[in-house]
């Protein structure tokens, strides 16, 4: 008797084995596929600023926002994939991820450099405060690897918010 070869569901085909639990593995990549759509907005944002930041600071703020672009975009493929590892799927276009990202687009013909980087601080701070409720989801899911990485990823918003902040001081304010 031949043996029946197994069927195979389309849905299927993607799954990944995992130990967690199912629900919290949809939750969880739920969670990174918003937060994906929300990296690529604000690498795009930040690189936008980067672009069309002017005036007597330019050399400063284009190599800072360089270097926080690079930063955002080093993550992106680590949050795709790791809803993949848990056996979640995640963003399949750039309109699913404008439906999802919660940092506004800037459009604007001129911002001018301060109101550039009050935005960008905005945003990471904003960012910062979402990955920390994603933190409480993989925390209570005992999803270790996604909350550490999400640890460190916080980490580095803190500090792109950090010195974004400082750049946006008015030097007299803080003594100096």
């Amino acid at each position: 008797m031949a043996k029946a070869k197994p069927v195979r569901v389309e849905s299927d085909r993607l799954n990944t084995p995992t130990d967690l639990d199912p629900a919290d593995t949809k939750k969880i990549a739920e969670g990174l596929t918003v937060l994906l759509s929300d990296l690529f907005a604000l690498y795009i944002k930040t690189k936008n600023f980067h672009w069309h930041v002017s005036g007597p600071n330019f050399r400063d703020y284009h190599l800072l926002l360089d270097e926080q672009s690079q930063q955002i975009f080093a993550i992106i493929d680590a949050v795709g994939e790791r809803a993949r590892k848990i056996g979640g799927t995640t963003l399949r276009s750039i309109g699913q991820a404008s439906k999802l990202k919660r940092v506004q687009d800037n459009d604007a013909e001129y911002v001018s450099p301060l109101d550039m980087l009050i935005e960008l601080r905005d945003d990471n701070k904003a960012l910062t405060a979402h990955m920390r409720e994603l933190h409480e989801v993989t925390d209570e899911a005992n999803d270790v690897s996604t909350t550490s990485l999400l640890e460190e990823w916080i980490d580095q918003s803190e500090e792109r918010t950090w010195f974004l902040y400082e750049s946006t001081r008015n030097a007299t304010d803080g003594g100096h």
